[in-house]
């Protein structure tokens, strides 16, 4: 029963880590991001961390891999607002992450 929660837990944590791999083709992505003018436009606010071990939970803090196999999600930057799963707007501060429009939340678990 303990080996079955911690495998729990540690499936949870795998899954809500925000670890991004920007693909060149959209048929690679899990979903598709349209980067907004202003954060009140954005579903999500979001803060390009430095390291990976700081891009946990679904709050925003994105770090990007150059390998898509270390990827928790696979993403594809589109031009147009109307192609986009997700929008986001790129923020200067760690605390100013987070969610505008959490109905939006659930693309990234």
């Amino acid at each position: 029963m303990r080996i079955f929660i911690l495998l729990f837990l540690v499936g949870t944590f795998t899954l809500s880590s925000q670890k991004i791999y920007s693909s060149d083709y959209k048929s690679q992505s899990d979903i598709k991001i349209y980067v907004v003018d202003y954060k009140s436009q954005a579903d999500l606010l979001v803060y390009k961390v430095d390291y990976k071990s700081q891009a946990k939970g679904n709050d925003g803090l994105w770090f990007f891999t150059d390998n898509k196999s270390q990827a928790d999600v696979k993403v594809f930057f589109v031009d147009y607002k109307s192609q986009a799963d997700l929008k986001i707007f790129f923020v200067d501060y760690k605390s100013q992450a987070g969610w505008n429009k959490k109905e939006q939340k659930h693309l990234l678990y």
